[in-house]
Order: structure tokens, then sequence, then C-alpha cells
């Protein structure tokens, strides 16, 4: 493999090319017009323009991005995150078009799609699932039926999808038809799919995710767990690796149980099993990523491996270089989003210039980013502006060195999520490792990050003042002014 197009953006296309090009392996980007003067641009070795801005007529055409691959002679397509990194029908066109897809094969994108047809893959494995109903439905008579027996409170969740779109909790019968008919429309207008069903609701959860990484000689081993249960709107805004409360004999369980996952469905490349830990410590498998996840810097700083490498050589028919035995936990990783949203705003998005943009540097920090000072940050995408990660000997070390990072993040013309970062950071739940996925419900409020934000302004204040004062008290020589005496001549 001598070149690859990068079907994707910002910071994730920059991090695929980074590893790419110390492959030696040359680099294509594609960009919409509203992405013409973009750093990931600029820091490939061709660019070649799909379209206009809205990604529908860009980055989500599959024809556009296959042609500009044979237009550029790529051997290999990378997809990223988002995008079309979990369209089984852009895999399959990949491939039919004789290039390489670098992720796994269209079958696995497919069946781990669907969020029942990836239950019924792993059923024959004894992988402990959520109580419910395990077929789609629209009958709210067989749902109340369904619920009555697992007992509320219940989940309605979208077969297809997720992000938290076509899900409703609900706590009582009376409530069912109404959140159901929700769950199904919300579910229609996200995915063109309102296949919705049923399990029972897990209250105190904790979001755990294994990384795996399969080759086809069939090697798969997982790459320890990540943390990912500080969430807004049911999307991940802080990860680490790893978990602070998983036991090494739950740690092993889980991982077998990811590995299992993945082989269930002849799984190549990296991939993601989540599951869901419940206050008792028990963990149910619910869904698998079928691609590289944003929060995957955080388990290549604990693991030692480049997850993209791995990729590329997996995409390339190499076996994994290494086993289970040979991989090991070293320190700990934390990553913060770096989203343009006001966390005083529930988290609005916040569109405008980067008048001021300066990243934090130091030995333990990585900033994975695809913006530089004076960009506009567009409207068209997700907007995320970058991941912000830190690395440390312990968890401490790393919460301690990613608030010192967040302070020396300087970022001016748009809100971010910054000040959010540093909340969670700071705040006791999290330190302690006492919190789940109601972190925001249960701690955030606007009002708190005001407080924190005037409580830091009152210490910078009465800090100024101190230094005042003993300025004060240093003996000053006083300035030479000029003598009113004649010199002699």
């Amino acid at each position: 493999m001598k070149k690859i197009l990068i079907a994707n953006r910002g910071e994730i296309a920059i991090r695929v090319m980074k590893t790419a090009q110390k492959m030696g392996i040359k680099t294509v980007a594609v960009y919409s017009e509203a992405d013409r003067g973009a750093p990931h641009v600029r820091f490939a070795d061709e660019a070649v323009l799909l379209g206009p801005a809205p990604s529908s007529e860009s980055y989500l055409v599959m024809s556009k991005v296959i042609q500009a691959a044979k237009d550029t002679g790529a051997d290999g397509i990378h997809p990223g995150y988002g995008f079309l990194s979990e369209n089984a029908a852009f895999a399959q066109l990949v491939e039919d078009a004789g290039i390489i897809f670098i992720g796994p094969k269209p079958h696995a994108i497919k069946v781990m799609g669907n969020k029942l047809a990836a239950k019924e893959a792993v059923r024959d494995y004894n992988i402990p699932m959520v109580p419910g109903i395990e077929e789609a439905i629209t009958d709210v008579a067989l749902a109340k039926k369904v619920a009555t027996e697992i007992g509320f409170p219940i989940l309605i969740k979208a077969s297809a999808g997720g992000g938290g779109k076509g899900m409703r909790i609900v706590n009582s019968l009376e409530e069912l038809p109404e959140q159901m008919d929700r769950a199904i429309s919300e579910a229609k207008a996200a995915f063109g799919d309102g296949s919705v069903f049923i399990e029972k609701y897990v209250g105190s959860p904790r979001h755990i995710e294994m990384q795996v990484l399969a080759d086809t000689h069939g090697n798969t081993v997982h790459l320890f767990e990540r943390e990912c249960s500080v969430q807004r709107r049911h999307q991940k805004v802080v990860e680490e690796a790893p978990s602070a409360v998983l036991t090494p004999e739950i740690r092993q369980a889980m991982g077998e149980a990811a590995i299992k996952v993945a082989k269930a469905c002849d799984y190549v490349g990296a991939g993601t099993v989540e599951f869901l830990l419940d206050e008792h410590k028990n963990f149910y498998f619910l869904e698998m990523n079928t691609r590289l996840q944003v929060e995957h810097p955080v388990s290549e700083l604990i693991a030692g491996v480049d997850l993209v490498e791995q990729q590329i050589k997996v995409a390339r028919g190499e076996k994994l270089a290494f086993t289970q035995d040979d991989l090991e936990i070293n320190g700990h990783a934390v990553e913060v989003r770096v989203y343009a949203e006001d966390p005083l705003e529930n988290f609005m998005p916040s569109i405008g210039t980067l008048s001021t943009y300066q990243t934090p540097i130091g030995e333990g920090i990585r900033v994975d980013d695809g913006f530089e000072e004076g960009m506009e940050v567009p409207i068209y995408y997700d907007p995320m502006i970058s991941k912000l990660i830190t690395y440390g000997k312990n968890r401490e070390e790393a919460i301690q060195l990613m608030i010192q990072a967040i302070d020396n993040y300087k970022v001016e013309g748009v809100a971010t999520t910054l000040p959010f970062g540093k909340f969670v950071c700071e705040h006791q739940a999290f330190t302690s490792g006492n919190f789940d996925t109601h972190f925001v419900k249960k701690y955030y409020s606007p009002e708190q990050l005001e407080k924190q934000y005037e409580e830091e302004r009152e210490i910078a204040a009465m800090t100024a003042l101190h230094l005042y004062l003993e300025n004060q008290k240093i003996v000053k020589t006083p300035e030479a002014t000029s003598s009113s005496w004649k010199k002699r001549s």
C-alpha cells in the first residue's frame, strides 16, 4: 500500500495522515468548498475537491470519494470516524472498485450497525446482555407486556444509529405509548428506520468500552478498557483509560467478552465493544462500533500501540505482531473533547472565528486538532475543534496535567467546552472515581460553572493584590535626577 485516501476532514484526517507518512505512505485529502484552506488539505501530499460545503454534497457522496481515489491512484481508503466510516454499502463499493477499505468487512459493519442484529449475532457466545426483548416492535400492547415482565423503568432504543437519538426512558405504563411514539418518530427522522426495542433501564450505569484489534489470520486481542461515563446528551465528552473501578478479574472477563463479540461477526481491524457496568459491577453488552473511536488516543497511550498503524497493517494482510500476553497497561490517560459549544448555554454550538488559538505543549500533553488561529468554525459539520489528551504515570498525575493543559489552552472568538472539562477534572466525584453516566445531570449546571469562574477571578485578584503589596515593601533607589549645579568648565 503506497498511497491512501482519507475520506474525512479535520483532526482525524491529520491524525491518520501522520501515521501514514511515518510508514512511508503517500496521502490524499478530500475536502469541501468550506474546507478549501483547512490544515488537513495542506498536510496531505495531494488533495481533491469533492463539492459544496454541505456534507450531503461532498463528504457523504460515495461515488465522488471513490472517484477521487481512482484519479489519484490511491491503493486504500481510510474512513476515519463519522461520515461514511460505518456505512456497509460504502465499504462494499470500495472493495468492488478494487481499492482496500481500511476497516472491517461490509458484513461486520452491517451486523453490528443494527443493535438487534448485533444481539442476535452474539447470543450464542454466552455474553451478558441487559434483560429485554431482542426484536423490533411497534405494537404498544406488546411493549406494555414486555415492560411489565422486565419491570420499570425501561429504555426504548432505536435499533439503528446511536448518539442518544430515538432513546426514551419510561417509568410507568401510563407514559409508555407517548414515549414509544416519540422514539419511533425520532428514529425515523435520524436514521430512516423506525425500529425500536425495549430493555431494562440500568439506573446508575458506567459506560465502559473495550478496544479490540483483529487481523485476517484469526488473531484477536483487546487493548483494555476506556471509561466514557461523563456524557452530555448521551454523547461522550471526557474519557480515560484505564477505568478507575474495574478489578483485574472484571477487566479480564470484559476483555474476553469483547473478543467473543468481535469473533461473532468475523471482525477485522480496530473496533470498540461497549458495555454498561451497573452499581454491582455486573456488565452487559451494549453495542459494537465498527471503526476507530474519537477517544482512541487514551488506549494508544496506555498500551503503547499506534492503532492507525495497526489498521493499515491489518488491511495489508499482515499478522498482528503481538499477542494478548504481550500487552499490559502502563500509566493513565485522560481525554477532553474540545467542542465549539457554550457550556453556559446548554452546550449550544458556538460558531465564529478563532481570533486566538494557542494549544498547550509539554511532556505528557497531546493535542489532536484540525484548526489554527484565524480559521472559522463552520456550521456544516460536527463542532469538535480538537481532542486534548494528557498522560501520566497514574490517574492523579494525568488529571492534574489535564487541568494545567486546559489553563494553557487559549481560545478566543468562540465559546468552548474547555471550562466544562476543567470543571469535571476538579470535581470530587470525578477525582474519587465515584461517578456514572448521570454526572452532568447530578453535578453540573451553568450556575456551578459561573461559581467556578467567580472563585478563579477572586483568587486572581487576591494574588495580584498580594504581589502589589509585596512590591511596595521593596526599598527602591531614587531615580537619578539632573543636578542644578552647573558643571565647571
